[in-house]
């Protein structure tokens, strides 16, 4: 059974089982919907449980450090550097997009253009009406209120924060001085709400909102999501092509434990502001069951996971990464004597 709980803005997804082999995690906000829909079915389809923490990256990779859980959920890749100081390894899960959300009175779903500029001086506070002549000029034809903006950003260390910061610091030469990027930035101005949940909520509470949220929270949330020029000019609406079109680019193999950064990336259909969701886990497994666990979870959703995906507007790794990962288990993964453990 499938239980969704929701203690202030954070979820804990719990899966019900007398099962000893039941797995922990807890991380990333971003991948939550797609986490509850695959842990759902693995469940019916094996009996063995999920209990998932959403509680932002920044907790996660706390927790998988400490050894509270069995696997840690980051959308900010850990460097080669961290990974070998705590012994972990590093794997992609899944992809999607972040998007820019707001409730403007009059302004429906995909109808606002924004561009990484316009957005880093909204949230620096520089920008403070939706009636602006910076945004009437992207937006001719559409009917601005003279309404104050209230910014909505993160309250807790986020993946999705880094994701967000990080294109602006790519597109903003002020908000790259100022600001900066990273699963926590000293935010200018604005209300903060604790993980994607969080966020979602005060922009549905609050007239005159602008947020960000994983593309999947938008849509469940029935929330007015914008559209976003990417680096060769084009102003996209998010869609899992355009998520797909950014994550063409990536190269892999380069990044040591796979960890690429898909924002403001080349190509005319490549949504500006794409992220990986990765899984972190201790290279040296005390308990060799509940890793083998772990890695039959995300086998099992890499074979059997897509159209779940899809569903939600996520995008599932390429079968080429899928081999890649696949081997970097094999090759990592050991238990308390050294021996590999799949």
């Amino acid at each position: 059974m499938l239980k969704k709980i929701l203690a202030g803005a954070a979820a804990t997804l719990v899966m019900t089982t007398s099962f000893a082999a039941d797995i922990t995690g807890a991380g990333a906000t971003f991948p939550y919907p797609i986490y509850a829909k695959w842990a759902e079915s693995y469940k019916a389809a094996t009996g063995t449980g999920l209990n998932y923490q959403s509680v932002g990256s920044g907790a996660g990779i706390k927790q998988i450090k400490a050894k509270t859980v069995d696997f840690g959920a980051s959308d900010m890749p850990l460097k080669a550097e961290e990974l070998d100081k705590e012994g972990l390894m590093q794997f992609p899960a899944i992809m999607g997009g972040v998007v820019a959300v707001v409730n403007v009175e009059g302004v429906t779903p995909g109808q606002l253009k924004m561009t990484g500029p316009l957005l880093a001086d909204i949230y620096m506070g520089k920008i403070t009406k939706w009636n602006a002549a910076e945004i009437a000029a992207l937006n001719p034809g559409v009917k601005l209120p003279a309404a104050d903006i209230t910014v909505v950003h993160r309250a807790d260390s986020s993946g999705t924060s880094f994701l967000f910061t990080d294109f602006l610091a790519k597109t903003s030469p002020a908000w790259k001085e100022n600001i900066g990027s990273g699963t926590t930035v000293k935010w200018a101005v604005g209300v903060g709400g604790k993980g994607n949940e969080g966020v979602a909520a005060n922009v549905q509470r609050i007239k005159g909102a602008i947020g960000y949220v994983e593309w999947a929270y938008a849509k469940k949330n029935k929330l007015s999501h914008t559209q976003l020029r990417n680096k060769e000019g084009v102003d996209l609406q998010p869609s899992d092509d355009v998520f797909k079109a950014a994550a063409a680019n990536a190269e892999w193999t380069k990044a040591p434990g796979f960890g690429v950064v898909l924002t403001d990336g080349a190509g005319k259909q490549s949504w500006p502001i794409t992220g990986v969701s990765y899984i972190l886990m201790h290279k040296t497994q005390a308990d060799a069951n509940k890793g083998q666990e772990v890695v039959k979870f995300f086998d099992w959703s890499f074979k059997n996971g897509a159209p779940a995906a899809a569903e939600l507007d996520y995008v599932p790794m390429p079968a080429s990464v899928v081999k890649q990962v696949q081997d970097a288990w094999k090759a990592n993964l050991k238990d308390a004597s050294g021996k590999a453990i799949m």
